[in-house]
């Protein structure tokens, strides 16, 4: 999820844990542990994009990082606050919580976690976007009405509580509306005969409404698009073909089937104006429908000057994030 998100669920958890021991202070370190595990962007300065991104939702989200980073901050915590209220099992407690929780929530979204690392297994519910107001707001307004409470006073748990209860109540009902959402798009695909081997549904940009759902062909993927307020539930699907065939020599070079495990299999690849890309299908498109311009995760594949493939994230275009949302919306709405 978002950094703010997991600020508000690092804060909650820490207030949940020892909130009432050490009052804000209890707050401030929940959120900053709750963000820890996200320093692992930092190897962006450090590796090329398919290194990075194969890193990213790693061992900073695995429960062994929880395990052994807890007792480590919480004794380097009650250092700072010698002789307070907390001792250095409190912190450990608060720091484990509030570390856990953030890949645990991240597992509710697309791209996974790595929970069980060094196994290597993802798991990903697909069931919410990274940033869903939905989710973030009230608990965030929850939280902070529960800081101005003195940490003895029953009010700032009752709040606290309540953000905690919302939020996790809403992240159910996601679950609840992809089942809708993904027997809607199973539905139509059996009505119009369609064959398929897998599905994979999610929802779109910031809501829980309009939902999209990416299926594999045998030579192709179809993708569309399902409102909750759509009505007919009649769902159009527009095909991409897989054009695996297009890598040539390239689809034996090592670097092929590491994109091919990073994007789950859920890729395309595409020829334009002479350049090569590999299209991760997870994340969705920059738009809807054929005319979209591309996806969100893609990448340029390249030989350097010693004959090496390389794969470079393509740039994206921050001008058309404004006239995306605005169609987006327009389609939460109902059938345009």
């Amino acid at each position: 999820m978002d950094s703010l998100t997991q600020i508000v669920l690092g804060a909650a958890v820490g207030q949940a844990a020892i909130g009432k021991k050490v009052g804000n202070k209890a707050m401030l370190w929940g959120a900053i542990a709750g963000t820890i595990p996200d320093l692992d962007v930092l190897a962006k300065l450090f590796f090329d994009s398919v290194t990075s991104n194969e890193l990213h939702r790693g061992f900073s989200h695995s429960i062994l990082f929880s395990i052994l980073m807890a007792p480590l901050l919480g004794w380097l915590v009650s250092k700072i606050y010698k002789n307070k209220e907390a001792d250095w099992k409190d912190w450990t407690k608060l720091m484990f919580l509030s570390l856990f929780t953030h890949p645990i929530l991240d597992a509710f979204t697309t791209w996974g976690t790595q929970l069980f690392w060094p196994l290597d297994y993802k798991v990903a519910f697909h069931n919410i976007f990274v940033a869903d107001p939905l989710y973030t707001v009230p608990f965030l307004v929850f939280v902070l009405i529960a800081m101005f409470y003195k940490r003895t006073n029953p009010k700032r748990k009752f709040f606290n509580n309540l953000g905690l209860y919302c939020s996790s109540f809403y992240m159910l009902l996601t679950l609840v509306l992809q089942q809708i959402a993904e027997s809607n798009f199973t539905t139509n695909l059996e009505n119009q005969h369609l064959t398929y081997n897998q599905i994979q549904t999610r929802p779109t940009a910031l809501n829980s409404i309009l939902w999209t759902a990416n299926i594999e062909t045998d030579e192709s993927f179809l993708i569309g698009y399902y409102s909750l307020l759509d009505e007919p539930d009649i769902i159009n699907f527009t095909e991409f073909p897989k054009n695996h065939y297009l890598l040539g020599e390239a689809k034996n070079d090592p670097l092929i089937p590491r994109l091919i495990k990073l994007s789950e299999g859920w890729y395309t690849i595409e020829s334009d104006n002479d350049k090569l890309y590999f299209n991760d299908l997870r994340f969705g498109q920059l738009g809807m429908g054929k005319d979209a311009s591309r996806f969100v995760f893609s990448y340029e594949l390249y030989y350097n000057q010693n004959g090496n493939l390389q794969a470079k994230e393509r740039e994206r275009n921050v001008e058309e994030a404004s006239p995306m949302l605005k169609k987006l919306f327009s389609r939460v709405l109902g059938n345009k």
